[in-house]
């Protein structure tokens, strides 16, 4: 057995292909739109898995966008995506610059949590050894769930 992919729902193709693409760097693998089905799937990998994703040995993130409306609810009921990032700090300034709420700050200065536009949970490590506790995430209080 090996893992292939997991699978999300979203519900603005544009507006997570920014999030999941322009934010959080990973890149797009693959895309088929299918007319009889009315879906599109698109396919992602991290930045660091782009050649083994090609060749179908890495771990894939597929965004299912059904062309048809639907509501999406309970994200938090799907657990959560997991990511390492070389560094927890820069990445979550990044992202907070960009109006991404941090959930849970990297207090630790090795683990962190944001939510997709979906309400999907992602997990954010840092690559190695936890950093050294830095303002002003030390003393941050979470926001909202993750």
């Amino acid at each position: 057995m090996e893992y292939l992919h997991t699978m999300v729902r979203i519900s603005d193709l544009d507006e997570s292909l920014h999030f999941y693409c322009d934010l959080l760097g990973m890149q797009e693998v693959s895309r088929r739109d299918s007319e009889r089905g009315r879906f599109t799937l698109v396919f992602l990998c991290a930045s660091g898995d782009r050649e083994a994703a090609e060749k179908h040995n890495a771990p894939m993130l597929e965004l299912t966008y059904n062309w048809d409306p639907e509501t999406y609810t309970g994200g938090r009921n799907f657990g959560h995506l997991a990511y390492r990032v070389d560094n927890i700090y820069d990445t979550c300034q990044f992202l907070s610059d960009r109006g991404v709420t941090i959930n849970r700050p990297p207090r630790d200065g090795r683990m962190a949590f944001i939510r997709s536009p979906d309400g999907i949970s992602i997990e954010l490590l840092q690559k190695g050894d936890a950093l050294p506790e830095q303002e002003p995430w030390a003393s941050m209080e979470n926001t909202g769930t993750w």
